[in-house]
């Protein structure tokens, strides 16, 4: 491992900063959020350099490179998603992923692209779409991956015996070598080899040329030293680089983890989406018959075989994406299933598909060889997509367990040849189970790859031991069977077993790397030594700081209060670049690691950790008070995240100790306390709207209490609500149980402060629709919700208006009869931050407040069937607020119930969000950004499909006000318009 000289390292960022068109950090949060991926490691880097383009990557290594900075180590990074801490260094990470990421070039006629590296693989497979085409190594991670980091581990994952690994898919690159020159590389005939050399520079002669001498010349030793596997070596590809007739420099570079030089653009092979496909899913009683079933399975050459285990599909029962799979994977309350396999075919036409699948279907009648338990079959790629989502949540779902030891990934992707897959899981559950570890295992198991991850508690000093025992011992077994240990997410920290598995050959490798990268540089200690430095050496398992080391240091208490935040795993769900999806707005927008879920996460952690230690520093704290300021507490990430990391509550756990030290701005007084000033505030509302709409007012309000675009009252925000047929209660709820009249369904409504006062409209039209369905409104008194006190830290005033909430609507409830919200955003919070601990007492909150769509659904499905003769008139459009879609998972498919009951078509769009979020939309440091949060997703769908679009979220609909100037209905506007 080589040593980093501090000094030397911060005076070549500060000399590089004068000459680079892209941007430095070295702050120390920063640092803290790059010095995590999605492995047990935990090494901090001196500063992150993010290049605008190939001229800054030339820069970087040619600075780098001159005799005074050659102590200098630089190490590229693009999604930050792996597992084995590949992009992880204590010297300067080189991130790819926040400005070269364009789609360069796409050529449909010859079926290729070229990319620069910090594309996604998602985002490339969204663009190619429209020619029918696709880039075909497929990851668990393609929402985030990006290109360059797939080349970098020569990534593959399903469908690999079909499709192969992602160095089959390159057809050439563009690569900074050290001393900054640009390598052009695609295979190289050997019969023309001197003239296609001709054009390019002496180093890359000399590379050119001793690469050909090395595997010309040392066949022999090459074949007889690499596994033949279809998940072979991640990088240094001798074999696959010359084959007699052809010299491959770029299967050199594929899987070499920027130990040779930074791959700035990609030529790709692109292949024709499969017209036809189906899935196959099998359950069975036990977790080996999984395994043996798929030897057979793999004769009838399906397209691919993913195989889970009963831990992970037991996980995603409790996940949101459950919602959409469970169809497939029937319960059996005999015998539970204990592993699934997932058997996906295609073909060119439908009749071809079917004969095949009636082959695969017979096949498993007739065989009983293996004891299966359920059968069901996914068409199309819209249902194929469901459950392929569960698998690809798997990694992240199994650090949702419960409890401190979580799984951890160190021997988690091996590969043996797939004859042997299952007598060698039989050996390594045995090894583990000699450990006393728990552990969950899913896999491609027509490759013969495994993904296990033993569950630790990585704060506890003994469970490195363990990990460098299991390494140990696994390294054994995998290379007994003729496998590896690194068969699909490359080597990383654990290099130092390199030599066991080169063999003889690991002279050549070295040689390689000193080729390219003479003075150690470019991510030393990884994959390989130069032949150049006799002293380097490749890093052990467990030689670098680990996370279990730090998170130690956090008192248990604090530890347990934030809860799930400390037990973010680094899967990086919340990187997703889709932006057509929730997941996290903000990160979306400013493409900052720093502003995503999981770096939010890691400063939390961090700033708890200083906090123990005594280590407190107030530009730290003000650090991380400007990362999580730009949340915008929608909670996707709550939802979303496989691990369920809430930021928005840790966000207001932080709060609340930060401002003991730091004022807080009037602004934060008034925003909070808002909800309580408008019963007061409405008896001047035509007053507070005049005074609203004078330029001056904006203009103080903007300068003083930084607020922009205030909402103004509606302007029937006065009206006595009995005048629409409901009753309204007082505070005084105990003979409300007695008053009721049983002999008529009846609700109770829960006000919320936006529907009351500022979209009084939607409320009133809510209150006519259920009376006119035959149902009696009782209106509760307004209370103040206190959603805004916990976003913004007040949690002592939140505590206190909980208590007396909670209390109002425990003696509602004890009436018997439903109890409903309107807003999402509002009435879902007293399912979560209602329950939630905030000052060492568990609330006993267990009142359910539902949202309108849950009641109405249920309701519904008891009425008589006369609406449902009504023939669909209209096609409607549902746009749900982002924390619905995410928290209450069904509310999507019930609005849908719900319209078809009366005769009206609705179809769910996939959007992001509306960047509004309560006040964040208001908040005038935010207003630029919450502007293009809402044109990345909303504002062309919105255009699209103008009044047919129907928004459940108050904020969506006065977003929509605000940036387009057009009115949006609420879905039971429509509804109430249907029965009159």
């Amino acid at each position: 491992m080589k040593n980093i000289d501090v000094p030397l390292t911060h005076q070549y960022l500060n000399e590089l900063r004068s000459i680079l068109h892209g941007e430095i950090d070295q702050s120390e949060a920063a640092q803290a959020v790059y010095a995590t991926d999605n492995s047990i490691y935990q090494w901090r880097p001196q500063g992150i350099i993010y290049p605008k383009n190939i001229e800054d990557l030339q820069l970087i290594l040619k600075l780098a490179n001159t005799t005074q900075y050659r102590q200098i180590v630089l190490t590229p990074r693009g999604g930050g998603t792996g597992t084995n801490g590949q992009s992880l260094t204590n010297g300067v990470v080189v991130d790819l992923s926040r400005h070269m990421n364009q789609i360069l070039h796409i050529d449909p006629i010859a079926q290729t692209a070229w990319v620069q590296a910090g594309v996604v693989k998602d985002q490339l497979n969204a663009a190619l779409k429209a020619h029918g085409l696709f880039f075909a190594p497929e990851l668990s991670t393609s929402n985030r991956a990006t290109i360059g980091g797939m080349i970098n581990t020569d990534a593959s994952g399903q469908g690999s015996c079909r499709y192969g690994k992602t160095h089959h898919h390159v057809l050439a690159l563009t690569t900074v070598l050290n001393n900054g020159e640009v390598l052009a590389s695609e295979p190289i005939a050997v019969a023309q080899f001197d003239a296609a050399i001709a054009d390019k520079s002496p180093l890359q002669q000399q590379i050119y040329r001793q690469v050909l001498d090395m595997v010309s010349q040392h066949q022999d030793l090459i074949q007889a030293n690499f596994p033949n596997l279809n998940r072979s070596l991640t990088g240094y590809d001798l074999p696959a680089s010359y084959d007699g007739q052809q010299l491959n420099i770029n299967n050199l570079l594929c899987g070499s983890e920027g130990t040779l030089g930074f791959i700035a653009t990609a030529k790709l092979n692109l292949l024709k989406i499969p017209q036809h496909r189906a899935l196959i899913n099998i359950g069975y009683a036990q977790f080996q018959d999984a395994l043996n079933d798929a030897k057979a399975l793999m004769q009838l050459a399906p397209l691919s075989i993913e195989t889970v285990d009963s831990k992970v599909l037991n996980l995603a029962k409790q996940d949101m994406v459950w919602q959409n799979v469970a169809p497939y994977f029937p319960e059996n309350t005999e015998q539970p299933v204990q592993g699934i396999n997932l058997v996906e075919i295609d073909a060119d036409s439908i009749e071809a598909l079917q004969h095949l699948q009636q082959q695969f279907l017979a096949h498993l009648a007739n065989d009983p060889s293996v004891k299966r338990l359920s059968m069901t079959v996914a068409h199309g790629a819209e249902q194929i997509k469901h459950v392929y989502a569960m698998r690809k949540r798997a990694v992240g779902l199994l650090g949702n367990v419960a409890g401190e030891r979580r799984p951890q990934p160190f021997v988690e992707d091996t590969a043996v040849p797939p004859e042997h897959l299952a007598a060698y899981i039989a050996e390594f559950r045995a090894l583990l189970d000699g450990h006393g570890l728990d552990y969950g295992m899913f896999g491609h198991v027509d490759a013969g790859v495994l993904h296990v991850r033993p569950l630790l508690d990585m704060k506890l000093p003994e469970s490195a031991q363990i990990v460098q025992q299991v390494s140990d011992q696994i390294v054994e077994l995998t290379h007994k069977y003729g496998g590896v240990i690194w068969g699909e997410h490359g080597k990383g920290l654990r290099s130092g077993y390199a030599e066991v598995f080169f063999g003889a050959a690991y002279p050549l490798i070295q040689k390689v790397k000193g080729l390219f990268d003479p003075h150690n540089q470019l991510n030393p200690g990884k994959i390989a030594t130069p032949d150049t430095q006799p002293d380097a050496r490749l890093i052990g398992v467990i030689e670098v700081p680990l996370r279990g080391d730090a998170d130690r240091q956090i008192k248990v208490t604090e530890w347990n209060e934030f809860a799930n935040t400390m037990h973010c795993n680094g899967n990086g769900a919340c990187f997703n670049y889709d932006l057509d999806d929730p997941m996290c707005p903000s990160y979306k927008v400013t493409r900052n690691r720093i502003h995503s879920p999981k770096g939010r996460a890691t400063l939390i952690k961090e700033w708890l950790r200083r906090e123990h230690l005594g280590e407190h520093k107030a530009e730290f704290d003000h650090e991380v008070y400007d990362a999580l300021h730009g949340c915008l507490s929608c909670k996707s990430c709550a939802g979303q995240c496989p691990v369920k990391v809430d930021i928005p509550d840790s966000k207001a756990r932080f709060l609340a100790r930060y401002h003991q030290r730091h004022r807080r701005s009037m602004r934060d007084y008034l925003v909070s306390h808002l909800e309580q000033f408008m019963p007061k505030l409405v008896s001047i509302s035509g007053l507070y709207n005049l005074m609203q709409k004078m330029p001056l007012v904006k203009v103080l309000q903007r300068n003083l209490f930084k607020m922009v675009d205030i909402p103004l009252f509606h302007p029937q925000a006065k009206q006595d609500l009995a005048k629409y047929g409901a009753t309204l209660l007082d505070h005084d709820l105990k003979d409300l149980s007695n008053a009721v009249d049983r002999q008529q369904a009846a609700v109770i409504l829960v006000q919320d402060a936006f529907t009351r006062y500022f979209d009084t409209g939607v409320l009133i039209e809510t209150l006519q629709f259920i009376q006119a369905i035959g149902v009696k409104v009782y209106i509760l008194p307004y209370l103040a919700n206190a959603k805004p006190l916990h976003v913004h830290g007040f949690l002592a005033e939140f505590e206190q208006k909980r208590a007396e909430n909670s209390r109002l609507l425990e003696q509602a409830a004890a009436s018997g009869l439903p109890l409903i919200g309107l807003d999402p955003a509002m009435t879902l919070v007293y399912r979560q931050e209602y329950k939630s601990n905030y000052n060492d007492v568990a609330p006993n909150f267990e009142v359910q407040v539902q949202l309108l769509q849950e009641w109405l659904s249920e309701y519904l499905a008891h009425l008589p069937a006369t609406h449902n003769a009504m023939q669909p008139t209209a096609t409607y459009y549902l746009a749900g607020h982002c924390t619905e879609r995410t928290q209450a998972t069904a509310s999507t498919a019930q609005w849908q119930q719900i319209f078809q009951h009366f005769g009206l078509e609705l179809q769910s769009l996939a959007l992001g969000c509306c960047g509004m979020s309560g006040t964040y939309g208001h908040e005038s440091e935010h207003r630029e950004l919450s502007a293009k949060i809402y044109q990345q997703s909303w504002q062309q769908q919105r255009a699209e499909y103008a009044d047919r679009l129907l928004v459940t979220g108050y904020s969506c609909r006065s977003q929509i006000k605000r940036l387009d100037n057009a009115t949006a209905k609420h879905p039971v506007q429509i509804l109430a318009e249907r029965v009159q």
